[in-house]
């Protein structure tokens, strides 16, 4: 099997995470500095042809209620445009709370508030991308209202 890529998109920098071959296990990757269209896209594709992988997964913030925001439309732009860079398949999953539930990981660990800003992105896209494993890695996804999140 090929691996899957997940991405926790932001304006100024993305989270990657990757899927093992058997896409049982999701690891942080790296995180990019946005600089351009041209040199992001030039590293993405680098790094999928490397890493061989067959699907990219982009993190949706959705809100509490299921409605899709500014950064839900961002975020759908971007897929797009990694689908337009790669020609791979473009999923989207629901990220709520995946960077609440990465910077608590990350405190648990006793980083340091630098350690966190530098690490987070990549841990939110690993969260994220583990809870689109462990759900099948289906073909569609809908986002669904959440009345609220329990803390685990």
């Amino acid at each position: 099997m090929s691996r899957v890529l997940g991405v926790d998109f932001g304006s100024k920098r993305v989270g990657l995470a990757i899927s093992d071959r058997d896409r049982r296990i999701a690891s942080p990757l790296l995180i990019i500095q946005r600089q351009s269209a041209e040199l992001d896209g030039q590293l993405l594709r680098k790094l999928i042809a490397e890493e061989r992988i067959s699907t990219i997964v982009v993190g949706l913030p959705a809100r509490t209620t299921g409605a899709e925001g500014q950064k839900a439309r961002e975020a759908r732009a971007y897929g797009a445009w990694l689908h337009e860079l790669t020609g791979l398949k473009v999923l989207f999953w629901d990220e709520r709370f995946t960077s609440a539930d990465a910077e608590r990981l990350l405190l648990d660990a006793g980083l340091t508030k630098k350690q966190r800003a530098e690490r987070i992105d990549m841990v939110a896209a690993q969260l994220m991308l583990q809870q689109f494993l462990d759900a099948g890695c289906p073909e569609h996804s809908e986002i669904e209202p959440m009345e609220d999140h329990a803390a685990g």
